[in-house]
């Protein structure tokens, strides 16, 4: 695996920590702990999406950043098996 592969598994390990604890805190919304973990996480994939972003381009519509152009389509999907080249 690349670098860029590496960045974007780790996005995807910690979106899903994101999600499975967001999950467990519709049920438990005073839960303290789950509430530090949440944003602790929350704040670790932002970090890592940016660092993609700023490497590697948009990973979704709301990381295209330039008011000036639209970047959104000039490179592959990150879905998209070329993009991972």
């Amino acid at each position: 695996m690349n670098e860029k592969e590496l960045l974007l598994r780790r996005i995807q390990e910690e979106d899903f920590t994101v999600y499975e604890t967001v999950l467990y805190l519709d049920g438990h919304p005073r839960n303290k702990d789950a509430l530090a973990f949440y944003d602790k996480h929350r704040a670790i994939v932002k970090g890592l999406r940016d660092e993609y972003e700023g490497k590697y381009g948009p990973l979704t519509i709301y990381g295209n950043n330039d008011m000036n152009d639209w970047h959104w389509i000039d490179r592959p999907w990150p879905w998209e098996k070329e993009a991972n080249c």
